[in-house]
């Protein structure tokens, strides 16, 4: 693996089912009265959100705790950044005060990369969602979930399974993560949405395009229904909620189309009524809890192997990584 997570481009098969395979090993966690592991006692990991969440940041904390790392909670708001402080001199401080990797959310697309190929920082750079970019991390617990129910065991990758991504893919970090990842593993995506709402040059994409939700249900393996990202908009991409919801929302009647085995998922937040009716929101066949779950068990896996004591393709010549992996007992 490289030292960075910053593109779920940047995964290999190989890299991404180690990742898959560590998770599976790790939500083994869950069930046990002590959940935490030794693994990174001693490393300092710095949550630098210049965006609002809930879901990721609270699960990249749970992640860090459980493995024992020293947590920094870093919020633009009421920080120096508010004050006009550069990305450059907020890493350089967190530089000076020993970070050994800084999970990044940005509202700026590469604000991530900017960190990882700079020398403001000497730790590994987890992109915890840039701009309309990217979101690897998500990416990853989503292809964790799907693996779980439609090819479950470890080593297993998800070739032949299709994949249908319906919604705003065009203000969709999660979508391009998730497209890189899902072909890299050998899975058939195809996107629907409004012509409006789909980015220029998809069609360079390794995917699938269509307008009809209907026609590809009977044939999907896994369901994802994206948010409408209205605060990313700043003209009208459709004509109403309601003609939306008729067009591209899932309900009741659309997911008996569904093959038997099928799942729904959904990254969240949930606008119930609009992309996903409650009925199918609060239905056995919805995923979107349980992907909550598995994301502290993957975010486990990728600071596992990032600062675990791994030795990287890409690391610095004179900072090698040989430190020993710690073990639970």
């Amino acid at each position: 693996m490289k030292r960075h997570l910053v593109s779920a481009a940047d995964l290999s098969r190989d890299d991404a089912l180690l990742i898959l395979d560590t998770a599976e090993e790790l939500a083994q966690l869950s069930g046990r009265a002590v959940k935490k592991l030794p693994t990174l006692r001693g490393r300092t990991v710095v949550n630098l959100f210049f965006e609002d969440s809930t879901r990721t940041k609270t699960s990249f904390e749970v992640a860090e705790k459980r493995l024992s790392a020293d947590v920094i909670n870093f919020s633009a708001k009421g920080s120096s950044v508010s004050k006009g402080e550069s990305l450059k001199d907020t890493a350089l401080t967190l530089q000076a005060m020993g970070a050994d990797a800084v999970v990044i959310r940005h509202h700026a697309s590469g604000a991530p990369a900017r960190l990882a190929q700079s020398d403001w920082l000497h730790g590994s750079v987890i992109n915890a969602g840039d701009g309309t970019h990217e979101h690897p991390t998500q990416a990853l617990l989503d292809a964790f979930t799907m693996r779980r129910h439609l090819n479950p065991g470890a080593g297993q990758d998800l070739a032949g399974r299709r994949v249908t991504i319906v919604g705003d893919v065009l203000h969709s970090r999660v979508a391009r993560s998730n497209v890189h990842l899902l072909n890299t593993l050998g899975a058939q995506v195809t996107f629907v949405a409004p012509p409006t709402l789909l980015p220029i040059g998809i069609e360079n994409w390794p995917c699938e395009v269509s307008y009809d939700l209907d026609s590809v249900l009977p044939k999907t393996d896994s369901l994802m229904m994206l948010r409408v990202q209205r605060e990313r908009m700043n003209a009208a991409f459709f004509p109403t909620e309601r003609e939306y919801s008729r067009r591209y929302g899932m309900n009741g009647r659309r997911m008996a189309q569904l093959p038997d085995h099928a799942i729904v998922m959904h990254p969240g937040p949930m606008v119930r009524g609009m992309e996903i009716t409650a009925e199918v929101a609060d239905s056995p066949r919805c995923t979107a809890i349980e992907q909550v779950a598995n994301g502290v068990s993957v975010r486990m896996a990728v600071l596992y192997l990032l600062l675990g004591g791994a030795v990287f393709a890409d690391a610095p010549t004179d900072t090698p990584r040989t430190d020993s992996v710690e073990t639970a007992q």
